[in-house]
């Protein structure tokens, strides 16, 4: 198992990073390896980070504003060479088909619900080959 999985949270609330953050705490499972959270406000920051490497899952608010985490997570699904899993977050059930076409890997609503958003990481986690098994 891999110690340490770098998460990229992508949003332009604050409060929203901190949702996230508090889903998860230091890890989302109990195979799960610790969680490091790297937070970008905007969507330069994240194409910034992500050029540098290093990240292991995205996860992208699809309210952020002006650019929204579906178009995001298009862009570099398209743009960044072995571009890491995206874990969507989504403002209504009824955006999961969006998901799909930013080729998302997966997608949770917001407000966000611990235990929906953690599991749905440690899955991302698990494809991944991060946890042990």
């Amino acid at each position: 198992m891999q110690a340490t999985a770098t998460v990229l949270v992508y949003s332009d609330d604050a409060n929203t990073r901190e949702q996230v953050r508090l889903a998860v705490g230091r890890r989302p499972a109990p195979d799960a390896p610790l969680v490091e959270f790297l937070e970008c406000a905007t969507s330069a920051a994240v194409l910034t980070e992500l050029d540098k490497g290093g990240i292991d899952v995205c996860v992208l608010d699809g309210e952020a504003a002006p650019m929204g985490g579906m178009g995001l997570c298009r862009q570099i699904k398209d743009e960044v060479f072995r571009c890491p899993p995206v874990l969507l977050l989504i403002g209504r059930p009824q955006d999961a088909w969006l998901a799909t076409w930013s080729r998302a890997e997966a997608a949770v609503t917001l407000p966000v619900d611990p235990v929906e958003f953690a599991a749905a990481l440690a899955a991302i986690l698990r494809r991944k080959n991060l946890v042990g098994t």
